[in-house]
């Protein structure tokens, strides 16, 4: 089972770029020149590690957290399956005669094409999807009516995470309408180490209907572009129009200008909706749709555990975890005063009761230390009265002299603890990477590897370019390392190597009489390829017992 999740996570192909003139809330940008995408901030992990070294020893701690949830691997895949290609051509559009929508749904041969992928190879994943719906649905219709919009584009929702919170873009977009950071900020969602308000159902609900709103306005009243722009941004979607001269989405997606992305984003939608109108005409018979979220609101004054808010309530921990999804941690931020919580319906009372006569020292039971130069355990335990071996048996130290700056301890402040502050450190979003990267007009390595946090010297790796800096137009590039091991990549002008198998890297060592040149040729690749992978001048002279770093064709024999 593991190694079929370690295969699905190397499909995911996703993306969520910061809006600006020229970029919309998800998709891709109308030039990479200056597009980056915002780098999580990676969380340090709460293990101590042992070392040889100082007592203190000074790390980066940059660690990216992937948890591997199976239902989340299966949503990514339908998102962004690799595998969805329908027509170039949408053929004749009609509107559908047996249902009513309020914007303007079509049938054509895109469409149909996503009903048919939906109903089904996605059919399982897709019935997840429906049956998810019915938690969020009735809260994001009320919102959408409120904002004056078509109920029916809360189904955008659908085509942009699945109603999954976790689902997690390469780009770092979050949430179930995907915002990406900067987007999120401009839209009023806030986020930092403790929370993140994309994930906040209601919140980024309310953000979205701004939005699009916004879209819809641009656009002059015309959904098709204002939904595309969703996916493209407005400004790639206005140059669209004077491109093509016309106003038309179907005609200006049959070109070359939008991404793949933006031209199935509208045909996904029309499916979904065409498919949760009548399930059963498409074979999802038996849905069971998961009951609204029903709850009400406390305020808290200071940073409180969620395990106590959910004692005080008679629930568990994961009802109230599910009721925030924006709270990443063990508790409300602490530093905001008031914080609003989402508690189970009918258990304010019980609430309110309780947590008036809780002291106020009982309302959180572990604190986050970050540690720094100089600290100790022993130090740490004088100054919040607690045990050092509490301290190492909470975080799973393995050597207690080995401290790492700017790792998280949780001190446990009270006795009876749990592992959950330890477990809650980690992000629990599912993060999907973007596999390959088809060349546009402009591109260079430098600007493509800038883009996908990745270095040059990667990229000639898993393309095979050897030093050549020459890419052209239309040509596809692997741009992540588990894509490498997965993707046949494209050679610049045929000039690839012989390729006889999936490719492996090995080490080989030197021996004398070696030239680069009979190492290129008993393993089938060129000079210029075991120069650049291993970052050797051009009069670099070999050694026997050099070792060297080959990708080599899995038929290649040594």
């Amino acid at each position: 089972m593991k190694v079929i999740l370690a295969a699905a996570l190397i499909l995911f192909v996703a993306g969520c770029l910061p809006y600006s003139a020229s970029e919309g809330v998800t998709g891709h940008p109308a030039n990479p020149d200056p597009v980056r995408s915002e780098a999580l901030a990676p969380q340090e992990s709460p293990l101590l590690v042992e070392n040889q070294a100082p007592a203190v020893v000074a790390t980066d701690l940059l660690e990216e957290v992937a948890a591997v949830d199976p239902e989340t691997i299966e949503d990514n895949l339908l998102l962004n399956g690799a595998d969805q290609l329908p027509p170039d051509n949408e053929g004749v559009t009609v509107a559908p005669v047996a249902v009513t929508f309020d914007f303007p749904v079509v049938e054509n041969e895109k469409v149909r094409y996503f009903i048919d992928y939906y109903s089904g190879r996605g059919h399982g994943t897709f019935t997840r999807w429906l049956e998810r719906s019915g938690r969020y649905l009735p809260l994001m219709r009320q919102i959408f009516s409120e904002e004056d919009l078509p109920l029916d584009l809360t189904y955008l929702a659908m085509i942009e995470s699945g109603f999954n919170n976790r689902a997690y873009s390469w780009a770092n977009a979050v949430g179930p309408w995907q915002f990406i950071e900067s987007t999120g900020r401009m839209m009023g969602l806030k986020s930092d180490w403790w929370y993140d308000e994309r994930r906040d159902f209601e919140k980024s609900t309310r953000a979205a209907a701004r939005f699009l709103k916004d879209l819809n306005r641009r656009f002059d009243g015309d959904w098709n572009l204002a939904i595309a722009s969703y996916n493209a941004g407005p400004g790639k979607m206005a140059h669209a129009i004077r491109k093509y001269n016309t106003r038309d989405f179907w005609e200006i997606s049959r070109g070359k200008y939008l991404q793949l992305e933006t031209k199935n984003y509208l045909p996904k939608l029309m499916a979904a909706l065409i498919i949760a109108k009548e399930p059963e005409k498409y074979g999802f018979t038996d849905i069971e749709y998961q009951d609204p979220h029903d709850f009400e609101t406390v305020q808290v004054p200071t940073a409180t555990d969620l395990e106590v808010i959910a004692r005080l309530c008679g629930a568990d921990y994961e009802t109230v975890k599910a009721l925030n999804p924006e709270l990443k941690r063990w508790c409300t931020p602490p530093g905001i005063r008031d914080y609003e919580v989402r508690i189970p319906l009918g258990s304010r009372e019980r609430f309110e009761k309780g947590y008036a006569l809780l002291p106020h020292e009982d309302r959180a039971n572990y604190k986050r230390h970050r540690i720094a130069p100089g600290d100790t355990l022993l130090a740490l335990s004088h100054k919040y009265k607690i045990r050092v071996a509490d301290i190492i048996a909470l975080n799973g130290i393995k050597n207690p002299k080995a401290l790492r700056i700017g790792a998280d301890l949780i001190l446990p402040l009270k006795k009876g603890y749990t592992s959950l502050p330890v477990d809650e450190l980690k992000d629990d979003y599912v993060r999907s990477r973007r596999q390959t990267y088809t060349v546009r007009s402009g591109d260079s390595l430098w600007k493509i590897a800038r883009r996908f946090n990745v270095s040059e010297k990667e990229l000639r790796v898993w393309n095979r370019l050897g030093w050549s800096n020459t890419i052209r137009p239309g040509q596809t590039l692997v741009v992540s390392a588990g894509a490498a091991k997965a993707v046949k990549p494209q050679t610049v002008a045929g000039k690839g190597t012989k390729d006889d198998g999936p490719v492996r890297k090995i080490v080989y060592k030197v021996r004398a009489g070696d030239t680069l040149w009979g190492i290129g040729k008993q393993f089938s690749v060129n000079t210029r390829q075991i120069m650049a992978w291993n970052e050797l001048s051009a009069d670099h002279i070999l050694r026997p017992g050099d070792k060297l770093t080959l990708m080599v064709a899995g038929g290649s024999r040594g």
